[in-house]
């Protein structure tokens, strides 16, 4: 049986959120939206680019991109789109999928050629009336993976003509609807004002969902709490950490309502010993946890959940609660990562507080060219270390490469993130 999709809606101006294709005003801050969206349960995000020209169109597409930096879930965007260069630029944005309008003649053959490069996987179609798909018939069954409906009401007719997977959209809140709307085997998800709404909970409306059959991505917990085996007050202890860097956050304690409450809700749900109650985190601050793993332990006795902290996750402001040092033996770093992270950050102090004596400021100085110029030195090192049996040299060599390469990365402005970032996607 398919998943069931509720899918969030972005639309910008001038590279800002604002309310609606007719409605401009702002719509609060853009990234910290679809942070929020990428979090919460959203299965994916429809971003729509409503610029008039060339060069809004730029900087729409520059937000995209700076977006999908952050962004793990399934994003796709439309909007001002004439030309095959548009589409190929939104996929260089990084959104995994194209959504071409319905209402431009242009569209099947932009479709055809696009289908064609890219797959049919990745181009959609929203549509405002019947007659499109009517007269289009074959060509939308070719080329285009799904489609976004306007009207709902159109959903009797859609579904007699095209087989086509169909996203709706679906401005109010009303269970009983949205279910009828879900059980139709036509409809893959939902969109609309309420589910773009920041204050709407995505985690407990797909719990609310299951709850009618519907088969949603959301959170089943493959433990039962009589599986676990409690401390004496009748508690589980849970650890902390950051999903990205796996920095230790905090230690808190569940009991069975508050377990329940997270695997429901997706959000870190604790009992508070000294308060004697139920407490989501972040519920007075914002500081909320999003739950991205929650795993038990060999003995059953305690959980390691892995978040995504909104703001820090210290009450006293600190970005985690582990911060007072007692002893500390000095060691050198070998995890690849954190070496490549650390190595970057210097380079990047180098290039902000310049000390005498320094070969990458020397390197800095002397500009793009001299860096160039070192890469393509020391790529052909790599080619030719490479032809000796011997190991160590190419080992050597390599680092110094990945070295002049951290440089090239400092002076053009691109860090290992936007890297892994990108290679995540291809």
């Amino acid at each position: 049986m398919e998943f069931k999709n509720i899918v969030a809606t972005i639309y910008l101006k001038d590279g800002k959120a604002v309310k609606s294709p007719t409605d401009f005003t702002p719509a609060g801050d853009v990234f910290e939206k679809a942070k929020i969206y990428n979090d919460c349960g959203i299965d994916k995000i429809f971003i729509f680019d409503l610029s008039d020209d060339d060069d809004e169109h730029e900087i729409n597409l520059n937000t995209i991109k700076n977006l999908n930096r952050n962004l793990e879930i399934k994003v796709c965007a439309g909007g001002n789109i004439n030309r095959f260069e548009d589409i190929k630029k939104i996929f260089y944005a990084g959104c995994l999928q194209v959504m071409l309008n319905g209402s431009k003649p242009e569209s099947i053959a932009l479709a055809e050629e696009a289908s064609k490069r890219f797959g049919k996987d990745r181009i959609l179609v929203s549509v405002k009336n019947v007659d499109f798909i009517f007269k289009n018939k074959e060509a939308m069954e070719e080329n285009f993976h799904e489609m976004l409906v306007f009207d709902k009401n159109m959903l009797d007719a859609v579904e007699n003509i095209t087989t086509i997977p169909a996203v709706v959209v679906v401005d109010e809140y009303n269970i009983k609807e949205l279910v009828s709307i879900f059980k139709r085997d036509s409809v893959r998800g939902i969109t609309g004002r309420f589910v773009s709404d920041l204050d709407q909970d995505i985690m407990l409306l797909k719990t609310e969902l299951s709850g009618y059959g519907l088969h949603m991505v959301n959170f089943t917990s493959s433990l039962k709490w009589s599986d676990f085996k409690l401390n004496s007050d009748g508690m589980v202890p849970v650890i902390v950490q950051d999903y990205r860097t796996d920095e230790v956050l905090m230690l808190a304690y569940m009991n069975e309502e508050a377990f329940l409450c997270t695997i429901n809700s997706g959000k870190m749900t604790y009992f508070s010993i000294s308060r004697q109650e139920i407490w989501m985190k972040g519920e007075t601050s914002g500081h909320i946890q999003y739950v991205k793993s929650l795993t038990a332990d060999c003995d059953y006795d305690t959980i390691l959940a892995k978040v995504s902290q909104i703001g820090p996750a210290c009450h006293i402001g600190n970005p985690s609660c582990f911060f007072n040092p007692i002893v500390k033996k000095e060691y050198i770093e070998k995890n690849p990562l954190k070496v490549f992270e650390d190595v970057y950050d210097i380079i990047m102090d180098r290039k902000l507080n310049p000390k005498d004596g320094s070969y990458t400021n020397y390197l800095f100085e002397k500009g793009i060219d001299k860096i160039l110029k070192k890469v393509g030195e020391e790529n052909t090192e790599i080619i030719i270390a490479a032809k000796n049996p011997n190991p160590e040299e190419i080992k050597y060599e390599i680092s110094d490469y990945l070295y002049h390469l951290m440089v090239l990365m400092a002076e053009k402005g691109v860090t290992w993130e936007d890297v892994t970032q990108e290679l995540s996607q291809r």
